[in-house]
């Protein structure tokens, strides 16, 4: 698929790996919108590159709708890119006190990185679907799981059920989409060094780099930014699950 020309939306395109993408595929030629709640971030992009920024809620179905509607009047939307973050709960199942894992935290967790996703999912579909196909079809939908779907830490129950999720809707929005010519595919990153860690990028290195077998060291934003620009590319990448990690597998903690 030929993006130059076509729209784009970047949900949590004011991120590190949002950010990241909303360059290469400004680059590219595609007409841009940033989708995000980081208003000073997605104005100062706004500034630089000449995209769109429209403040946005993953988790509400007006709120995105809105978004949708707003890459749409720039160009018929061909691309759709979630990769917003949001609070995120953790801990054991069972604390040392014997006190089980806050319920109220799992559901926010879950709300944010699963129901947004989807909700952002369904939302750009049908936006896709009511325009006309290319050669292509209609358009590719971008999810952003992480590699903790399969290999969830100690204390990552909510995170890692959020991200499993994702994962598990991938072949099948594919399949439901497959009539209307949009392709679904999900990118499954490692450790990437991003702001989200909250922790100087020499800290995070130490930590992580060695334990990724190769190349040692985080993956740079660019680097998911580049494999966004490939799916949208390779029209034969569908219903995939690709995990972008340097073959890191998580130990239990």
């Amino acid at each position: 698929m030929d993006i130059s020309g076509t729209s784009a939306i970047v949900v949590g395109g004011a991120g590190g790996l949002g950010e990241a993408t909303v360059r290469r595929l400004h680059a590219a030629g595609a007409k841009v919108v940033v989708a995000d709640l980081a208003d000073d971030k997605g104005k100062a992009l706004e500034d630089e590159l000449g995209v769109r920024y429209v403040r946005t809620d993953a988790t509400s179905e007006d709120s995105v709708r809105a978004a949708m509607a707003e890459a749409a009047a720039v160009a018929p939307l061909r691309v759709s890119v979630d990769a917003h973050g949001g609070p995120a709960s953790g801990g054991r199942l069972v604390g040392k006190t014997g006190e089980p894992l806050d319920l109220a935290g799992f559901r926010t967790t879950i709300d944010v990185y699963l129901t947004g996703v989807f909700n952002v999912m369904r939302l750009a579909a049908a936006t896709m679907a009511g325009q006309e196909p290319t050669g292509s079809g209609r358009g590719v939908i971008v999810s952003t799981a992480s590699i903790a779907a399969y290999e969830g830490q100690i204390g990552q129950i909510p995170y890692a059920a959020a991200k499993g999720g994702v994962v598990s809707m991938t072949v099948v929005a594919a399949r439901d989409l497959s009539p209307l010519g949009i392709r679904v595919v999900t990118i499954a990153p490692g450790t990437f060094l991003t702001p989200a860690y909250g922790k100087s990028g020499e800290q995070l290195e130490a930590y992580w780099g060695p334990q990724v077998p190769h190349p040692k060291r985080m993956g740079q934003p660019p680097e998911y930014a580049a494999l966004v620009e490939h799916i949208c590319a390779n029209d034969y990448l569908n219903g995939e699950v690709i995990r972008l990690d340097g073959a890191l597998r998580f130990p239990p903690k």
